[in-house]
């Protein structure tokens, strides 16, 4: 990426110089006290307006397509500081000036679904090292009952968290928080408010029904929870073969290294096939994608694995060759890359599957065998760049450069820059990457994860790698009607993130 990031930073965008009015002021009266609403407003009155509308109209994929992003709109300086001014809140400007932002026209008519942005760049960057704020339950949101009753279930719970140890695992299904039961309205403020002490009210499901238990539970939300995004690394012999399972829950390249001596552990152990659980992947960094694909299908570093499509601006500057990526023979810490050189992998993947994890699926399917078990994926097709108040560095966040962001202005936004393509051209899955097997997760057998006796997929994935007949009826119990989960509070939920690494959290300012 540093090729690109050099090549966009030598781009010379042009930004709007302004000064402050230089008018004499007279002795304030009382009258004069009071704020002018006449005064004439410049474009240095409004710095986060301003810095986001620069950075957007450089770099956004649909710019082209945004009248307000026309290069033109700040050809009279006066108009233009009046635009600035037309909305208050940062963020009500930031929408209004995406294509369509689902925030502004609702999910049917949304183009833009992915773009979003932070009051503070330090929160949003501390999030992206897989840093967070969270009691350890991650959980998936479904509809029951009514038109607007919801249940909560819990996937998995993140070691060192605070129900780790707890009465709190994986299939435990809740339906209110504090007393009051979860709906369609209320879900959002009570899971993922300002609560950070709450209780979870727990019920059962019997003969098809849920209904409360009265077991309550405690829950506390702990700062600067670190989540290792390799959950399970094992490696399950059947039928005289060795297969290889791992269960990566986030690209986050801070465990990078950890990644690649997880491969090391199933090329030293000789296997013969390999399983990648996505189910709840949201995506994360392209750097950690290129380096999974590559351990699967090899250090083949003359080969394309994405082609990254930008707006037309930048595009026009290109050369052949210019936005791809190729397959990768280190880790970006210089480690030699673990390959397993496979014709085929196993991939299970869900509603909850995005970003990274399908470009993962979308870069190796030119290459190998790519089978996918689960159901159809979220469609995020698109990456992201962080971007701050940052001029001369062309506003990309670099962690050296914080002392070169505007202090008065902390912001950070995070557009949608452009779409990658495979080898072969393809990108277009914005309606998701439909499975070669489809099962959905069933809350009646969610089974242990790992565990190819109890839980469902995995099974499923074995019996397409050995031959024989799955013991688990495909016949529904109580499937996932999915709306929501616990992941939209991770920062690498539905991200695709083409900036450059971000190094572990040493728990120093």
């Amino acid at each position: 990426m540093k090729k690109y990031l050099l090549l966009f930073l030598a781009m010379g965008f042009v930004f709007t110089s302004c000064s402050s009015n230089d008018d004499l002021v007279e002795t304030p009266t009382d009258d004069a006290l009071l704020p002018d609403t006449n005064a004439i407003k410049s474009v240095a009155d409004y710095p986060v307006q301003n810095f986001m509308w620069q950075a957007m109209n450089a770099f956004y994929f649909w710019q082209a397509d945004v009248a307000d992003l026309a290069d033109s709109k700040t050809d009279v300086e006066a108009d233009y500081a009046e635009f600035l001014a037309s909305e208050s809140d940062p963020a009500d400007f930031f929408y209004k000036i995406c294509y369509q932002h689902q925030n502004i026209v609702g999910d049917a008519a949304a183009i833009d679904r992915f773009s979003f942005l932070s009051e503070n760049y330090k929160d949003l960057v501390q999030r992206f090292q897989g840093v967070s704020k969270s009691d350890g339950v991650e959980f998936g949101l479904s509809r029951y009952g009514d038109a607007t009753g919801v249940f909560g279930y819990v996937r998995y719970i993140v070691p060192g968290s605070d129900a780790d140890g707890k009465d709190i695992k994986r299939g435990d299904i809740f339906i209110g928080v504090n007393g009051t039961d979860l709906t369609l309205g209320n879900y959002a403020d009570l899971l993922f408010g300002d609560l950070d002490t709450y209780s979870l009210n727990f019920a059962s499901l019997q003969n098809n029904t849920i209904s409360p238990t009265g077991r309550v539970l405690s829950l506390t939300k702990q700062e600067g929870l670190s989540e290792n995004p390799i959950l399970i690394k094992q490696v399950i012999e059947q039928n005289g073969l060795k297969i290889g399972y791992l269960m990566y829950n986030s690209f986050v390249a801070a465990y990078d290294e950890q990644l690649n001596d997880a491969f090391g552990e199933f090329k030293a152990a000789g296997i013969d096939e390999l399983i990648l659980d996505f189910r709840y992947n949201g995506g994360g960094r392209v750097s950690s994608a290129v380096q999974i694909a590559s351990s699967v299908y090899g250090a083949n570093t003359n080969e394309v694995f994405l082609k990254a499509r930008y707006n037309t601006k930048i595009q026009s500057t290109f050369s052949a060759g210019d936005g791809e990526r190729n397959f990768i023979a280190t880790t970006i810490g210089g480690s030699p890359i673990n390959e397993l050189n496979l014709t085929r992998v196993f991939i299970i993947a869900t509603s909850s599957t995005a970003s990274a994890s399908e470009l993962v699926m979308n870069g190796l399917e030119p290459y190998i065998d790519v089978v996918h078990i689960g159901t159809t994926t979220v469609g995020k097709n698109e990456f992201s760049v962080t971007f701050v108040d940052d001029r001369e560095n062309n506003f990309f966040y670099d962690e050296d450069r914080e002392a070169n962001i505007n202090p008065n202005n902390q912001w950070a936004i995070q557009p949608l820059l452009g779409r990658n393509e495979n080898a072969d051209g393809f990108s277009n899955y914005t309606g998701g990457l439909a499975p070669n097997k489809e099962l959905r997760e069933d809350v009646g057998r969610l089974g242990n994860l790992g565990n190819p006796s109890t839980e469902p997929l995995l099974a499923l994935a074995l019996t397409e790698i050995i031959g024989t007949s799955s013991k688990f009826s495909s016949e529904p119990i109580f499937p996932v009607d999915l709306i929501s989960s616990s992941a939209v509070m991770k920062a690498t939920n539905n991200m695709m993130l083409m900036d450059g690494l971000i190094k572990p959290n040493t728990g120093k300012n």
